[in-house]
């Protein structure tokens, strides 16, 4: 009698544990994506986007997928080649989608989640921001003075909108903790490190996350955030070149090696075969936003025929620089030694930014002032 009184009592406790591990469901289709593979990813803190499981669409282009949800809201997209749909997981059991891969990333339509239709508003807003920035920083009737204060006027003014009209009195949102790491370009948005009023706002986000979900890893993000931020404002850090020119020495290319933001260490002269721009910069410099765009656009461009670009970031936080260069797709390496780095003067770089061309021989080729069109020295290397 005992030992059937204890198997009934271990059999309740299964199937309590069974029935608490809750499950949620991603499922829809996607027109025009016959024998496509479609790939659920988990967009985690450490690693980046993990892909978890996938399947090759047919005819309708039906998917499901299930998995087991966590104690806390996580983050997820749906992708197919370049395009994808960001999708949070919180409370939602089922989340439909349906889709054209015409427009994949943007018009999608939601069913079963507030929030992810949230977050494809706050998608199509940063679309259209950065669409508008592209146009100034093409727009050679304006000095980069002032094409950097119009894009920042639109940075501005989208912030004020989204602060109205998504963030406020709804701190402990899942869609309130993705707008804090939208990007335009390599930049954040929201920039808690040099902006007083987005590290109060960001502040506040983590409060109401700390009150929610107290033992969430992206709670713990957002916390480390504003402290490294508060202590960054407090003692502010400012980018000044001061090398001796009689040290300066002309030579070719010298060799480095630094690591990307996976802590992997990437070398220059690997990349021989490739047209290289070898690239000094800071994120924090004034223009930063419009050049990564216009960078952007010639990386786009020449990238499948041989072209590539070595960016050596001499910023004072190794913090900021890995948040603004985590979605670039080029070599993007950190200068642990900052302004006092050897390169410098090897390479006579006397102010930021200053770039190099170097041709698939690994042999440099023209430095900044000698080049009067970028993309037509470019070309003539390829």
């Amino acid at each position: 009698m005992m030992k059937k009184t204890l198997f009934i009592l271990f059999a309740l406790v299964f199937l309590c544990a069974c029935k608490q591990e809750k499950k949620f469901c991603i499922e829809g289709d996607i027109s025009g994506a016959d024998s496509l593979m479609l790939y659920l990813e988990h967009l985690t803190l450490g690693e980046g986007a993990v892909a978890i499981d996938s399947i090759r669409l047919k005819g309708d282009g039906a998917f499901r997928f299930e998995k087991t949800a966590a104690t806390s809201p996580e983050f997820y997209r749906l992708r197919i080649g370049g395009g994808g749909i960001n999708l949070v997981i919180d409370s939602t059991e089922t989340v439909r989608i349906k889709a054209d891969m015409k427009d994949l990333s943007f018009g999608y339509e939601v069913e079963g989640s507030g929030t992810c239709d949230t977050i494809r508003l706050l998608c199509l807003k940063l679309a259209d921001l950065e669409r508008k920035a592209r146009r100034i920083a093409a727009d050679r009737n304006f000095t980069i003075e002032e094409r950097d204060s119009m894009i920042d006027g639109l940075v501005e003014a989208y912030k004020a909108e989204v602060k109205r009209d998504f963030l406020h009195n709804r701190y402990d949102k899942s869609y309130s903790y993705y707008a804090c790491f939208q990007t335009l370009g390599p930049s954040l948005v929201f920039d808690p490190m040099h902006n007083k009023s987005d590290l109060t706002w960001m502040h506040a986000i983590a409060n109401a996350w700390n009150e929610k979900y107290p033992s969430s890893p992206r709670t713990q993000n957002l916390c480390n955030i504003v402290q490294e931020c508060r202590r960054s404002q407090a003692k502010p850090q400012q980018i000044v070149l001061d090398i001796d020119g009689e040290k300066v020495r002309e030579l070719g290319i010298i060799d480095m090696t630094f690591p990307d933001i996976n802590g992997q260490e990437r070398t220059l002269s690997d990349l021989r075969g490739n047209v290289v721009l070898l690239d000094f910069t800071a994120f924090t410099i004034d223009g930063s936003t419009e050049r990564t765009l216009l960078l952007r656009e010639i990386y786009d461009k020449y990238h499948d025929r041989g072209f590539e670009i070595y960016q050596v970031s001499l910023d004072p936080s190794q913090h900021l620089w890995k948040q603004r260069s985590e979605a670039l797709p080029w070599v993007s390496v950190y200068c642990e030694e900052g302004l006092e780095s050897d390169m410098l003067t090897l390479y006579n770089v006397t102010h930021l930014p200053s770039y190099f061309l170097i041709d698939r021989n690994c042999d440099m080729q023209a430095r900044w002032e000698d080049i009067p069109d970028l993309e037509q020295a470019i070309e003539a290397l390829l």
